[in-house]
């Protein structure tokens, strides 16, 4: 599972059961639900692990951003039980803007699917980085 954490909507992205590709998935609203409303995907998709996008400023420095982020991962693991991984999301912002531009889509027709555009995007990273890997 990937996922894109912002203050108000948190982008969730899976990938196949080969791990090979992300494909975007849902946007929650980040609330007091939030938690529940992972686990729910968790539990129906059989996730197993989480990568989440770590925003850090050009310079590749933490940011109040990224303190907020591990704050919430911190949470995450203590409600999920599973295991972490974090992944650089520079530029993926603009690169989901680029996709939905791709797709035809308009800014107002993007705006509610940008957040599971981008945690498709940390994933695919991930998901890329780890094949080089094996």
């Amino acid at each position: 599972m990937g996922i894109d954490y912002g203050h108000v909507r948190i982008g969730i992205a899976l990938s196949d059961p080969s791990h090979t590709i992300a494909r975007p998935y849902e946007v929650i609203a980040n609330n007091e639900n939030t938690f529940a409303e992972i686990n729910k995907i968790i539990q129906k998709e059989s996730v197993c692990l989480i990568v989440l996008g770590l925003p850090l400023n050009l310079s590749g420095e933490y940011t109040q951003k990224t303190r907020e982020v591990q704050t919430f991962a911190d949470i995450l693991a203590q409600e999920t039980s599973l295991p972490i991984e974090f992944l650089d999301e520079r530029y993926t912002s603009a690169e989901a803007i680029d996709v939905a531009r791709q797709y035809g889509m308009n800014e107002r027709q993007a705006r509610g699917k940008l957040d599971k555009i981008a945690a498709a995007i940390i994933l695919s990273q991930f998901l890329k980085k780890q094949s080089k890997v094996e």
